[in-house]
């Protein structure tokens, strides 16, 4: 089968890159023909392995910054509308130049199956593909994230799409209630558990990981593990990634003077080390698709205590079986919890063996046969 995976910028860090990357990856050791097109590149090599099976093209080069962008041949004309809503997370990627080289590329396809990764390119997809084209849409935030303009887009257009595939069942409940009519699907992305390091829960140490931007919530860890350094000053609280959010989380730390405990560590070489070497892991977030970092972090077996926020969470975690669910935003209750797990090594033992059971659930040979049985039904409608 020839399948097609639109992203963004597959050059950049971030879980929907890892996990597309990731989905092709496993589409081509499978057998089947795989390309993946990123509709911007900034960076000269890709962050994540790619299978040297998978096809990897640009529709827009913007290594050497964003001048007068050029597709086949000819400079591309402006677009008289824009494909993108205001309010889509991304828009800034979208100069006319860009939305014409993304809109020339999905009109021009005329078979396999393309697979859209973002609101933009999904609305992309579900306006201009031709109908010769399997369409599918992923979402990988819940809808309730997006903002208005997107939400009115995404009821307009989406119906044209043959299939979108959301991560949790919270989410194909939204989007069923939304758009009724749609074949929705819930897949989840996948999480290579095998062979990974387990971690012997020992270490003194609590790890979160995530783009620093105001939907991960670090802002509210910070002060949480300000009220666990107080109990447990012999505890470090490491953060991993980068991101807007990086100077104003720097003043957040000597804000509760906690720059003894909490660190800053930016991007890990491998976070796989990390995590093996954690003992908690800690998701804050606001809000949430499928928490791709909390799946790997069980995966190592670590105990996982995490606000529960739309959505996701309680989708993968039961509550006191294979990790803590806090409720959104209740900071001294997050630090309960992170208390609990480091006073009681049994407790943090026994959820931790639960969350290598639940991880199971996500592996890639469970997964992707959902993906290929997709999209094997939507061609024979054809």
């Amino acid at each position: 089968m020839n399948v097609r995976y639109l992203l963004l910028h597959a050059y950049g860090m971030g879980g929907t890159i890892r996990t597309v990357i990731s989905q092709a990856n496993e589409m081509a050791a499978r057998g089947h023909d795989v390309e993946l097109v990123s509709v911007v590149r900034r960076r000269e090599h890709l962050l994540f392995r790619l299978d040297p099976r998978v096809r990897l093209g640009t529709l827009a080069d913007e290594r050497n910054g964003r001048g007068p962008i050029t597709f086949q041949g000819r400079i591309l004309r402006r677009l008289r509308g824009k494909i993108v809503p205001r309010g889509e997370y991304a828009a800034s990627f979208f100069t006319p130049a860009v939305e014409a080289a993304m809109v020339d590329y999905v009109s021009g396809l005329r078979d396999g199956v393309l697979v859209t990764t973002r609101p933009a390119l999904n609305l992309a997809a579900a306006r201009h593909a031709h109908p010769s084209v399997i369409t599918v849409g992923q979402e990988h935030l819940n809808l309730a994230s997006h903002r208005e303009p997107v939400r009115a887009a995404i009821t307009r257009h989406y119906p044209k799409l043959r299939a979108l595939a959301v991560l949790t069942p919270t989410d194909r409940q939204d989007y069923e209630r939304l758009l009724p009519g749609l074949p929705i699907v819930q897949i989840p992305n996948a999480v290579h558990g095998a062979h990974r390091r387990r971690s012997k829960l020992t270490a003194k140490t609590v790890i979160a990981a995530g783009r620093l931007h105001n939907q991960k919530g670090f802002d509210l860890l910070i002060p949480a593990f300000a009220e666990v350094a107080e109990a447990h000053p012999d505890w470090t609280l490491k953060i991993y990634g980068s991101g807007p959010k990086k100077h104003e989380l720097r003043h957040r730390i000597d804000e509760f003077d906690v720059g003894d405990n909490v660190r800053l560590m930016g991007r890990a070489p491998s976070l796989e080390d990390e995590l093996a070497e954690s003992s908690i892991y800690v998701l804050s977030s606001r809000f949430e698709g499928l928490p791709m970092v909390m799946l790997e972090a069980m995966s190592h077996g670590l105990s996982i205590a995490a606000f529960d926020c739309p959505t996701g969470p309680h989708d993968v975690l039961t509550n006191e079986i294979d990790g803590l669910l806090v409720p959104p935003q209740d900071v001294s209750g997050l630090a309960a919890a992170i208390n609990r797990l480091i006073e009681d090594p049994e407790l943090r033992a026994r959820l931790g063996e639960a969350a290598l059971a639940t991880a199971a659930g996500y592996a890639p040979e469970a997964v992707t046969p959902r993906w290929e049985r997709l999209f094997a039904e939507l061609a024979a409608r054809d």
